[in-house]
C-alpha cells in the first residue's frame, strides 16, 4: 500500500518536507505532478519525463496524473485493464494518480444532471450517455490500475449560496465513503477530496468529516476555478490544519508556481496542473527571473539561453532559435518548451524541498512573492 513519513518540519510556516511510498515507487514531497490526461503528457515521452532532471536524482518528474473520464471514453478502461494496467500501456513505471471525472462532470455542467445517486451527463465525443457513480469511478480506476484513486465528488460553480455549497460538500462526503466501501484492490490508495466553496467553515467541518475515515490521502478541491488567489489561499489555511498529519495532501488543479509555494507554506504535500505543459506550447517559458514570451520581437536576435542554470534541451539552444521553431510552426518549439517548463516546475519543488530541510523555505517563498508581485501570469 502507501505510507506518507514527514521527514521535516519548517520552523517559520506549516511547509514540511516528507516521502509518500506508492507501489511503484517513492515520491519526495513536496512535489508536483506532470498532467498525462490521455495516457500521455503532451508532446512528451515517458522517457522524456524521466530526463527532466539536473545532477540530483530527485530533480524530475516523480508522479503523474491519468484522467478517468477521458480515459474510460477513449480507448476504454477495460482495453486498458486487457494491456496490463496504465503503466504498461504508456510505459511508465513510476506512480500514477488518477482523478474521478468529479471536476470534468462540472466541467461539462450544461450535459450533466446529478443526484444522490450518481452524476448522468453525455459524452463530448459522441453525446452518449454515461452514469457515472461513485462505484463505477471506483471500477473505472481500478481497472486503470493507478497508485492513488482519487473518488467521486461534488463540484460547484462558484459564487454559490451556502445551502448550495453544503448540499455538494455534504453529498461528496457521502460519496466518498461510498467509494472506500466499493474499493477492492489493496494495491491502489484512495484519496478523498474536501469540497465546501470559499467558506471556511464549511470547509473545515468537510474535512473532519473525511479525516474520520480510513483514507489513504486527502485532497482539496474546488478551488483555482476563478477565485482570486488570496481567496485560494485563504481556504488553503483554514482546511490543512483539520486534515491527519501522517496522511497527504493534495491541492488539485494548482497551478502557477507562486500559489505551490503558498500551498506549501500551509502545509500541502502535492500539486497538478496543465499549466508547464499548455504554456509550453503557447510559447510561455517559465524562470526564475519571471516568465517569457517567445513570440515577442524582443527575443528575434537573442543568443542567450531560457536559463544558464537550466539543464533541459531547450537551454541548450538560444532564446532566438526558440523563437524562430514558433514563427514557424515547428513542432520542435512546443515539444523544447514543454521540457523545459516541465523541468523548472520540478527544480522548483526540488529547491522547496531543500528549503524546508534548511530552514530558508520562507526566503524562498519570499523572493516567489517579490518576483509574482509586479505582475500577474
Amino acid at each position: 500500500m502507501t505510507e506518507y513519513k514527514c521527514l521535516a518540519r519548517d520552523s517559520q510556516t506549516a511547509a514540511r518536507r516528507g516521502t509518500f511510498t506508492t507501489p511503484h515507487g517513492v515520491v519526495q514531497t513536496p512535489t508536483f505532478m506532470p498532467v498525462g490526461t490521455q495516457a500521455t503528457v503532451k508532446g512528451v515521452t515517458a522517457a522524456q519525463l524521466r530526463e527532466t532532471t539536473a545532477t540530483l536524482p530527485d530533480v524530475t518528474a516523480q508522479m503523474i496524473l491519468g484522467n478517468t473520464y477521458h480515459l474510460a471514453l477513449r480507448p476504454g478502461h477495460e482495453l486498458i485493464r486487457k494491456m496490463g494496467g496504465l503503466h504498461q500501456f504508456m510505459n511508465w513505471d513510476g506512480p500514477i494518480l488518477t482523478d474521478s471525472g468529479g471536476f470534468q462532470v462540472f466541467s461539462l455542467s450544461k450535459l450533466n444532471k446529478i443526484d444522490e445517486r450518481s452524476a448522468v451527463f453525455h459524452s463530448h465525443i459522441d453525446g452518449r450517455k454515461i452514469d457515472l457513480t461513485p462505484e463505477y469511478s471506483v471500477e473505472i480506476q481500478e481497472s486503470l490500475g493507478s497508485d492513488i484513486a482519487m473518488v467521486l465528488d461534488h463540484v460547484i460553480a462558484l459564487p454559490a449560496s451556502d445551502e448550495a455549497v453544503i448540499d455538494a460538500t455534504e453529498r461528496s462526503v457521502r460519496w466518498a465513503v461510498r467509494s472506500l466501501n466499493a474499493a477492492t484492490r489493496s494495491d491502489q490508495a484512495r484519496f478523498a477530496i474536501v469540497q465546501g466553496g470559499l467558506n471556511e467553515t464549511i470547509r473545515a467541518q468537510c474535512a473532519r468529516d473525511l479525516a474520520a475515515h480510513p483514507f489513504d490521502g486527502f485532497a482539496i478541491g474546488g478551488l483555482s476555478v476563478g477565485e482570486p488567489p488570496p481567496e485560494m489561499y485563504r481556504i488553503v489555511k483554514a482546511t490543512c490544519p483539520h486534515l491527519p498529519e501522517d496522511k497527504p495532501r493534495y491541492l488539485m488543479g494548482v497551478g502557477r508556481p507562486i500559489d505551490m509555494l503558498e500551498a506549501i507554506a500551509e502545509g500541502v504535500d502535492l500539486f497538478d496542473c496543465v499549466m508547464p505543459t499548455r504554456n509550453g506550447r503557447n510559447a510561455f517559458a517559465f524562470t526564475d527571473e519571471g516568465p517569457l514570451k517567445l513570440r515577442n520581437a524582443i527575443h528575434k536576435d537573442d543568443p542567450r539561453p531560457l536559463e544558464d542554470s537550466c539543464p533541459c534541451p531547450a537551454c541548450q539552444h538560444s532564446r532566438a532559435y526558440l523563437r524562430h521553431l514558433f514563427v514557424t510552426g515547428e513542432m520542435l518549439g512546443p515539444i523544447l518548451l514543454t521540457i523545459h517548463n516541465l523541468t523548472y516546475y520540478q527544480r522548483l519543488m526540488h529547491q522547496a524541498r531543500e528549503a524546508i530541510l534548511a530552514g530558508t523555505f520562507l526566503e524562498l517563498l519570499e523572493r516567489h512573492r517579490a518576483l509574482a508581485a509586479p505582475k500577474e501570469m
